[in-house]
């Protein structure tokens, strides 16, 4: 649950601003998309790894243009 602390002056729009920050930064909507579907954690490892591969090809500068 998220709470925010607001002011009784405040605007109701920085108080939803700051709402908006909150539920962002504390991923709920991420996590809730990753439970949808299952994949296994060998993906995960494969992905993780391409992901590494392709990281390091940048750093070495594979892939100007």
């Amino acid at each position: 649950m998220l709470i925010i602390d607001s002011k009784d002056c405040e605007n109701i729009d920085k108080a939803l601003k700051k709402y908006k920050k909150k539920f962002e930064k504390s991923k709920v909507l991420l996590q809730l998309r990753e439970r949808q579907s299952f994949t296994k954690p060998s993906v995960k490892r494969r992905g993780e790894v391409l992901k590494a591969i392709y990281k390091q090809q940048l750093a070495n500068g594979k892939f100007d243009s």
